[in-house]
């Protein structure tokens, strides 16, 4: 019989999931292999099982299309996370389900394309013996073990247009005007948009930020003949000695849902300032549409390697890129330990060289 491995999506969707679906598929049949896909995420492989074939048919215009044709998931019994990110061991015999539906449906080996919620459910299936390898999914950029996940890209590209145009209106109204992106732990999708985006305020879940602060950078600008301010703040980021601000009551067995800290802060700034101000939420349109050029090229890279992995029987590691080259670590060396940004690192000090203010 052909060696057959199965693609599972899950967490949040983003760009390229689909162009790792394709990758993986078109490599595995260059060693005449077949695929399928999982429907639905991890609970696919549950009795009854819910699959797709990835014949030649079904990869056409993968490269470019937004979301995942497998359908994802980051709720239900698979869910890893809760509360905020605290982790959560599956039970056994959802480890076993998956086995069987593995064995039902004739795979060999399992490919999960997932962020650190994803991930850390394929360590707990590594350490239960189902063989699989990872494919790093985040448009937050905050899994260790690679420089860039696939979708940041994406979302940074998509959070710089906005910026871009949030620009002329600003000016032309003399507002202050506050971008909320997103970044639930981490702050690069704020700091990559912020300084492409030209803002003059990024706030970041690695740095608490104070009132006084963001007011003195908006008064200087003010002083210096600058009538409009330019804010992008991650949806993580906390006032010094606060907590997070969420959206909507805790669900069972998910992590809280955060948003409406542009709302607060922009609130904050006019009743401060006196100046008019508006908040803009980017929200889900940081995860659709089409990933860019790198993410791309990026994905394909990922899903290749990932076959690799499986052919040379590497199971429980994860593709990652090093900067110059696709490589793999251990996915228990990637997951539980989010990568953020460091609060001096040269990012951060290039935006303070720049002038703009991080808010603490």
């Amino acid at each position: 019989m052909k060696k057959r491995i199965g693609i599972v999506t899950g967490g949040g969707d983003c760009p390229g999931l689909n162009a790792v679906i394709r990758a993986v598929a078109k490599a595995a049949a260059q060693r005449e292999w077949e695929c399928v896909g999982i429907l639905g995420g991890y609970e696919g492989l549950l009795e009854p099982t819910h699959s797709l074939p990835l014949d030649y048919h079904a990869l056409s215009g993968l490269l470019t299309r937004g979301g995942t044709i497998l359908g994802t998931a980051n709720r239900g019994k698979f869910a890893s996370k809760t509360g905020h990110g605290d982790s959560r061991q599956l039970p056994t015999e959802l480890c076993e389900g998956v086995q069987a539906g593995m064995e039902r449906l004739g795979i060999s080996a399992l490919v999960s394309i997932g962020g650190d919620g994803s991930l850390t459910i394929a360590q707990q299936m590594h350490e239960f013996g189902i063989p699989v390898v990872g494919v790093p999914k985040t448009i937050d950029n905050d899994l260790e073990g690679t420089l860039f996940t696939f979708g940041f890209d994406s979302a940074v590209a998509c959070a710089t247009d906005a910026l871009d145009r949030l620009h002329t209106t600003a000016e032309s109204h003399n507002r202050v005007m506050v971008l909320e992106v997103m970044g639930r732990y981490a702050g690069w999708i704020a700091l990559f948009a912020g300084i492409a985006g030209g803002a003059d305020v990024i706030l970041l879940p690695e740095i608490p930020f104070t009132y006084d602060s963001i007011c003195a950078k908006i008064r200087e600008r003010e002083d210096r003949g600058k009538h409009f301010t330019i804010i992008v703040v991650a949806e993580g980021a906390r006032e010094k000695d606060g907590g997070f601000v969420t959206s909507g009551g805790q669900e069972a067995n998910r992590e809280a849902r955060l948003g409406g800290i542009a709302a607060v802060v922009a609130s904050q700034v006019e009743k401060r300032t006196g100046k008019e101000t508006r908040a803009c939420v980017l929200g889900h349109l940081q995860r659709g549409g089409s990933p860019t050029p790198f993410d791309r090229a990026l994905c394909s890279s990922f899903g290749a390697h990932a076959v690799e992995l499986v052919a040379e029987g590497k199971f429980g590691r994860m593709v990652g890129w090093l900067g110059t080259q696709i490589s793999d670590v251990n996915i228990s060396e990637a997951v539980g330990r989010l990568k953020t940004v460091p609060p001096d690192g040269s990012l951060p000090s290039t935006a303070r060289a720049l002038g703009i203010s991080l808010g603490d």
